[in-house]
């Protein structure tokens, strides 16, 4: 499972419309447009018992933050654009936005640890994932690419709860199912 922002589905495609003319250049695993998100909190293993706990403490997180405007823009590579293995696109945000983000990703996975379950601990970058490389490939152009995109404005004004099932999708890529969703701030 993990905790992400979705954006909506008209900032989506006009990523994918940006990137489909393009996909064909490159030998990548692009990632679909639908599974398109930004990862808050990667979480590996979570029982059944300790999912309706999860399932709180995450509603009590998404509370605490305010919604905030957000724009994909630009793009970078994991670990770094010689030796990439994801290729991914940006987020542009305004203070208090990158405060609230910021404050959004620790607080789900302080949600989840309270939780009793484990979270990744990498220190969190925001990006959505566009495309994983097999093996180091060098991607500069792309990132070059990328940071020639600004796509629509919208409003992150929601935590999304996402259950992956490995291999269930098209091709045997994961699918992806909505656990649950809750607005940021409170009603």
């Amino acid at each position: 499972m993990f905790a992400a922002l979705v954006p909506p589905p008209d900032v989506v495609e006009d990523l994918d419309v940006f990137l489909d003319v393009r996909r064909e250049a490159a030998p990548f695993r692009w990632i679909p447009a639908d599974h398109l998100h930004m990862t808050l909190a990667f979480l590996a293993e979570v029982p059944d018992r300790r999912l309706d706990d999860l399932v709180e403490r995450l509603g009590r997180a998404a509370a605490r933050r305010t919604a905030f405007p957000a724009v994909v823009a630009g793009g970078g590579a994991f670990p770094n654009p010689a030796r990439a293995r994801v290729l991914y696109a940006g987020l542009d945000l305004a203070e208090p936005g990158r405060t609230e983000l910021s404050r959004l990703a620790t607080g789900c996975r302080a949600a989840a640890s309270r939780a009793g379950i484990a979270v990744d601990g990498k220190r969190f970058r925001p990006h959505l994932t566009v495309a994983r490389c097999g093996r180091p490939t060098e991607v500069t152009a792309w990132v070059r690419l990328l940071d020639g995109y600004r796509g629509p404005a919208w409003q992150a004004d929601r935590l999304t709860l996402v259950a992956s099932h490995l291999g269930e999708g098209p091709r045997r890529r994961p699918r992806y199912e909505e656990v649950d969703s809750f607005p940021l701030g409170r009603d």
